[in-house]
């Protein structure tokens, strides 16, 4: 008689928050590969929903909350990990039937969970060797692109901000973990590494940059030094990836990495949270104050790349903000011209010690000053992204369309001053069937709006 293989239990996965949440689902779901677990597209086949959260804001809570309901409602068996995890009292209050609770990046607490709501069956026919879940990890990103967390946690006490109460104090790992899962993922056929953490430049401050060996030479535990092994790495076919700095506070040593853009080590890109500029506001949020360097500095920085791209993320109605402080901040983003911007309403987030400031900005004040900034940024962006007509730009292709009733395949790509699901995007045209998602290829730019590129691949 034929022997039965018992069918895995399947694990679904609801991810919210940032890429570095998104890391952390990435990191659990390998884990339960390994352990036997099959993944579920679909509330309908899992045996048990996994939600990792997201706490940093109020309406990002509310969010969390919104996606466990729904969990519950659509399986009814779910396990809540992730950010808002710390406040598990609040969600049991609200949902009483989750399985478990766990909190930021406890993988070990969320894998026991599922193992007790949805036991692994293991079978001597299929699982005599079992798998190391760090050779091959459960990738949710596109195969042509990687999150790559170098660090947790932050040393920060920015007053509006509750991450260090969420994840921890820095803690950095081993620079020669971190190159060997970049070289896995690049081999795998990844084209573009982005560096994630909470201060991606604060990297082996806690480790006091120790070396470790790779390649037979030592290397610091340093953001520089990774940055210069990362841009090294290559594929099979010895083409380079593209690496992406994010969450990069401006320290001295960050002016170290420019020249390796220039260089092409790097892609030139830098993603720094400046979050205000006018020093008033910045001192209420306990943040570095010395704007008219930075000002200094990037000159200097586009004098060494002239291809760079500044994103940043700034904060309105911050409590004490006045209208001198925000004009403060026009007028500073008018000499920055920073390329891509994002602006936040100022939220008052449980923990946080900005709660406590006095002169609370009104809600209509916050809603006005979001939509002056936000036109503001936006004539920015449209005067850069217009300067760009008529240039030939290396792209990355995110996504190819189908034929039109002309036959002809349009295109959604990149370029280097693009990062994927947050800046803008280039929109090709009378694209070559042999071109597919992941390649780099050339595009000559012909036309321009607010946010995005539109072109066609040069022949």
């Amino acid at each position: 008689m034929a022997i039965e293989i018992p069918s895995p239990p399947k694990v679904g996965m609801v991810s919210l928050g940032c890429p570095k949440a998104l890391v952390d689902s990435e990191r659990i779901l390998t884990r339960l590969r390994a352990d036997g677990y099959a993944m579920s597209p679909d509330y309908s086949g899992a045996d048990v929903v996994l939600v990792n959260t997201c706490g940093f804001l109020d309406s990002a809570k509310e969010e969390s909350l919104a996606a466990i309901g729904e969990a519950i409602a659509e399986n009814g068996r779910v396990i809540v990990t992730g950010c808002m995890g710390n406040e598990a009292e609040v969600i049991r209050a609200k949902f009483p039937e989750v399985l478990a609770v766990t909190g930021a990046h406890q993988y070990e607490a969320v894998v026991e969970a599922v193992h007790h709501a949805a036991p692994p069956e293991l079978s001597p026919y299929v699982d005599l060797i079992p798998q190391s879940y760090d050779e091959a990890g459960v990738k949710l990103t596109p195969r042509h692109y990687s999150y790559l967390k170098i660090s947790e946690g932050c040393n920060h006490a920015c007053s509006f901000c509750i991450i260090p109460s969420l994840r921890g104090k820095l803690a950095s790992r081993r620079i020669d973990a971190v190159l060997r899962e970049a070289e896995k993922l690049v081999q795998a056929g990844t084209r573009e590494l982005l560096v994630i953490s909470q201060d991606t430049s604060a990297y082996g401050v806690d480790v006091r940059h120790e070396e470790r060996v790779w390649k037979d030479q030592p290397v610091r535990t340093h953001m520089t030094d990774l940055a210069r092994e990362l841009g090294a790495l290559a594929d099979a076919q010895g083409r380079r990836p593209w690496v992406r700095l994010h969450y990069v506070y401006p320290y001295p040593h960050v002016d170290a990495a420019i020249p390796l853009m220039a260089e092409g080590l790097l892609t030139p890109y830098l993603d720094i949270p400046f979050q205000h500029a006018a020093p008033s506001v910045l001192k209420a949020m306990k943040r570095p104050a010395n704007e008219a360097k930075v000002l200094e500095r990037l000159r200097n920085w586009r004098e060494i790349c002239p291809d760079i791209a500044i994103r940043s993320s700034f904060v309105v109605g911050f409590p004490g903000e006045t209208e001198a402080d925000f004009q403060y901040l026009l007028d500073w983003l008018d000499e920055a011209q920073l390329d891509r911007v994002g602006a936040f309403r100022f939220e008052p987030v449980a923990g946080a010690a900005a709660n406590a400031l006095p002169n609370a900005v009104p809600e209509e004040v916050k809603e006005e000053r979001y939509a002056r900034i936000m036109e503001k940024t936006a004539a920015i962006s449209a005067a850069k992204l217009a300067a760009k007509v008529g240039r030939t730009l290396p792209v990355i292709i995110d996504e190819i369309g189908e034929p039109d009733e002309h036959g002809d395949i349009g295109a959604t790509a990149r370029s280097q001053a693009d990062a994927p699901e947050i800046d803008g995007n280039v929109f090709l045209r009378s694209v070559s069937k042999d071109v597919q998602v992941g390649h780099i290829v050339e595009a000559i730019v012909e036309d321009a709006d607010e946010h995005d590129l539109f072109g066609v691949i040069a022949s």
